[in-house]
């Protein structure tokens, strides 16, 4: 691909080691190439999550748990990497992870996707198979997987 140049880049990050390292690989493209670079979180609410009896919890309860989860997730996703002099926005996502990152990408029309070769903790357990492989078959763009 001569002449091919990233303009706007999305990274998938989950809060594993990977996506750390996926999005230090995406910041370094990002910022080669004067690319415009989206931080995504996507956490998928769980069925369940408040155990076998009792209650689920209350929407507010729900919505609070989820965003404490990206906000943890995108706040050591950020630590990780100098941001400075990259033109960058972080998006927090609820829904089924490769799904919502297709949507992103379609949303700001990315040139790359770049995400890790596997999730982590809470949000791995959530995922059902692989969602590097889903999106290398899927997303509308090219997919960077970091190992």
């Amino acid at each position: 691909m001569e002449g091919w140049a990233p303009n706007v880049i999305v990274a998938g990050v989950d809060g594993s080691d990977a996506a750390i390292d996926a999005v230090r690989a995406a910041v370094d493209l990002a910022r080669s190439q004067s690319a415009k670079l989206y931080i995504v979180t996507v956490v998928r609410p769980p069925e369940g999550w408040w155990g076998i009896v009792g209650s689920p919890p209350t929407a507010e309860a729900l919505g609070d748990s989820l965003s404490d989860a990206q906000r943890n997730v995108l706040d050591r996703a950020l630590r990780a990497v100098d941001l400075t002099g990259i033109d960058y926005e972080t998006q927090e996502e609820i829904g089924e992870p490769s799904s919502r990152l297709i949507d992103v990408c379609n949303r700001v029309d990315a040139d790359i996707l770049v995400v890790g070769r596997r999730g982590a903790g809470l949000l791995r357990r959530m995922m059902v198979g692989s969602v590097a492989n889903h999106l290398v078959h899927e997303a509308p763009c090219p997919v960077l997987v970091v190992p």
